[in-house]
Order: C-alpha cells, then sequence, then structure tokens
C-alpha cells in the first residue's frame, strides 16, 4: 500500500506540473480505506513543503448538499491551503495554472487562537475566530473530467485550486452565518444563489468538523490561519476573462478576475 500511496503522489504532482489530468484513482484503491487517499494527499503537501511552499490554512470542502449531489458523494473532506494558493483581489490570476478549474463562494474564517480537537465545541470555535471575510476558493481536479469519487477528491488535496480573501474583515458576531444570503455573478451575470445554511447548516459547523477531524491526525488549526468551511452555492465553471463576484450579506463582496480574454 506504501507503494502505491507514492505512485499516486507522484502522479497527481506530475499532473500539476503538466497541466494533464489522470485518470480517477478510485479502481485502483476501491478496496482502501479513506486514511490512504488523506496520505496521498499529505505526501503532495510535503513535497510542497520541501520546495519552499508554507500551509496557511485548511479547507472543508463537499460541505453542502448541493456540491455533495454535483459531486456525486455523500460527506464533508479536507485539504490543505498553501501560501501560492493564494491570490490578491482584482488582481489578474493566470488562468493557464488550473487544468479545468471551478469558482465557489464562501465565508473565510481568519483564526486568532489555535484550536485543536478532538472535542472542540461550537463555543471554541467561535472563541477562535478573530474575523471572517468574504471569500472565492478556485477547485480544480487533476483528476480528468472531474470524474471523481470521495477517494479521488481527498487524494487530490480536496480539489484545491486557489483562494481570492476579499479585504473588508467583520467580526463573526455581526452577522448571523446562518442565514446570510449569497449571490455569485460571472461577467455581470447572476449563475447562482444561497446561503450560509447550506454549509453543514452553519459554517460554524464546518469550522467544528474541521477541528475534530485533524485533531486525531495530530494537525492544530493555527492562529493567523484560513479556514474555507465550504461553498455557498453550487461550483460554477469559470476560464480566461472572467469576472466573478461573491456577494454575501453582511460580509461584503470578493472579485477575482481570470486573465485573458473571454471564451
Amino acid at each position: 500500500m506504501a507503494d502505491d500511496i507514492q505512485v499516486a503522489a507522484e502522479s497527481l504532482l506530475g499532473a500539476y506540473r503538466s497541466m494533464e489530468p489522470i485518470d480517477p484513482l478510485t479502481p485502483h484503491f476501491a478496496d482502501a480505506p479513506l486514511s490512504a487517499a488523506y496520505e496521498i494527499a499529505l505526501a503532495q503537501v510535503q513535497d510542497w513543503e520541501k520546495n519552499g511552499d508554507t500551509v496557511k490554512g485548511h479547507k472543508v470542502g463537499l460541505a453542502s448538499r448541493a456540491i455533495q449531489r454535483q459531486m456525486g458523494v455523500d460527506q464533508p473532506d479536507f485539504g490543505h491551503l498553501t501560501a501560492s494558493m493564494f491570490h490578491l483581489e482584482h488582481a489578474p490570476i493566470p488562468a493557464g495554472t488550473f487544468i479545468q478549474p471551478r469558482i465557489e463562494p464562501e465565508v473565510a474564517f481568519v483564526l486568532g487562537k489555535p484550536l485543536t480537537g478532538p472535542g472542540v465545541t461550537v463555543a471554541e470555535a467561535v472563541a477562535a475566530v478573530d474575523f471572517v471575510l468574504p471569500a472565492l476558493e478556485i477547485v480544480d481536479s487533476r483528476i480528468r473530467d472531474w470524474k471523481i469519487g470521495i477517494f479521488d477528491t481527498i487524494a487530490d488535496n480536496a480539489s484545491s485550486g486557489g483562494v481570492i480573501l476579499g479585504s473588508r474583515p467583520s467580526k463573526l458576531s455581526d452577522v448571523d452565518l446562518r442565514l446570510a444570503g449569497c449571490n455569485l455573478d460571472v461577467n455581470g451575470e447572476l449563475i447562482a444563489t444561497g446561503g450560509g445554511g447550506a454549509v453543514l447548516g452553519s459554517p460554524i459547523n464546518a469550522l467544528v468538523w474541521l477541528a475534530n477531524t485533524v485533531g486525531p491526525l495530530g494537525v492544530t488549526l493555527e492562529p493567523g490561519h484560513v479556514v474555507l468551511p465550504g461553498s455557498m452555492t453550487k461550483a460554477v465553471p469559470i476560464g480566461a476573462g472572467d469576472t466573478i463576484v461573491a456577494s454575501i450579506a453582511g460580509l461584503g463582496t470578493v472579485t477575482a478576475v481570470m486573465e485573458g480574454e473571454n471564451r
């Protein structure tokens, strides 16, 4: 199994370099536990760190029923966010660095205190949040045609791609994230709507789930790190030249601009 895990990690790392997706991993790992998929993801993170990248946070994927239905899975997963994944709002993002990108509007938690599970409560999670920001996540898949099962997306670092944070912080106490509505516009057209309640009932619940899931693996959610709890809408395909705006009630807007001419 160890050799298979390393081969899978190297295949995914090769997809990043070549920009050519690979076939699904699930058939080869049909009888493997999900812990093997997380080992594949961690092997990639370790390679990135060895080459100078740093972990700046985590993401919860597949947190909403809309995304689970869209991806054909039935549970959340998590991935690592590294420094190279973060892009400035309004600054052109090279579209060619992604294979088959989609965009998701989210709330971003920025932690002021560490969170270590298991046993983290909602109260402790709320107390650990310094502020929240509107955010857009670019999800991408190194698996051909997004033909993914839960094993594939976990192994592929929860289909992580890029993160764009809004620049207006808000205190958690100033907004009810359960009721916060969201509009997602692409090139001035309303493409999707949703709300915070779609994310495991509340984005805070996703933060609790994450802390309690990574804690037994020896991972602490660190102060200053960003946590993306999951998408408020379905994921929408994007490409070169697209301008994407997420408007989240109580938090404001965040804009991502994909470099290049419109398709």
